[in-house]
């Protein structure tokens, strides 16, 4: 699998993961979970949409597509109270993301050094069929990696949300539709797929 680090472009689909650096745990308590999805609302959803994530105690995957410059500005609008607003690069809101996560991190267990392994992956993703392959790949990741017998147990990752109707800023409507409705959403997920997408071992 070929890997790009070069810097997100504006409306594009990604592959974003990473690990914790040396293979450490990136999550060691459950309050962990919610803070780095906290952050993760802060810095990145006004800059990308978000289809579809796992996060898993040594690693993550998010699969996004980075706004446009213009749908950044309907995001947050074009002034704050301090003057106007400057277009955020993606890249740099994932780079931000990850300061502020391991600075937390590392006040709260006493560690010092770098926490994530740099710099964070990404890889285009450039195919309806990546996409949904993509998609049951990280809803299934905690199974896959042992943490649960069945993925729907794991609580954080976004495949309970295309389950719901409670308001979410994962783009359900928008995914449903590109597998043809829940049903075929749920099915999806239940296929072996011969081709593996894993692009590392985390243990």
């Amino acid at each position: 699998m070929i890997m790009s680090n070069k810097p997100l472009q504006f409306s594009r689909f990604y592959h974003i993961y990473n690990r914790g650096n040396n293979g450490e745990n990136l999550f060691v308590q459950q309050r962990n979970y919610p803070y780095f999805i906290n952050l993760y609302t802060k810095y990145i959803v006004p800059v990308a949409q978000t289809f579809a994530y796992s996060l898993l105690p040594n690693h993550f995957h998010f699969f996004i597509r980075t706004r446009s410059e213009e749908e950044q500005l309907e995001q947050i609008g074009p002034f704050s109270e301090n003057g106007p607003i400057s277009i955020t690069q993606p890249s740099r809101a994932f780079n931000n993301m990850f300061i502020a996560y391991a600075r937390a991190f590392n006040n709260a267990t006493g560690r010092t050094g770098a926490l994530f392994e740099r710099p964070f992956h990404r890889k285009p993703v450039e195919s309806n069929a990546h996409a949904q392959n993509l998609i049951t790949y990280i809803h299934r990741n905690a199974e896959t990696h042992g943490l649960v017998d069945d993925f729907r147990d794991w609580p954080w990752s976004s495949y309970e949300a295309y389950l719901s109707s409670a308001p979410t800023k994962i783009e359900r409507d928008e995914v449903l539709e590109w597998f043809g409705g829940v049903e075929q959403f749920v099915a999806a997920h239940k296929k072996i797929e011969t081709e593996s997408l894993v692009w590392f071992d985390p243990e």
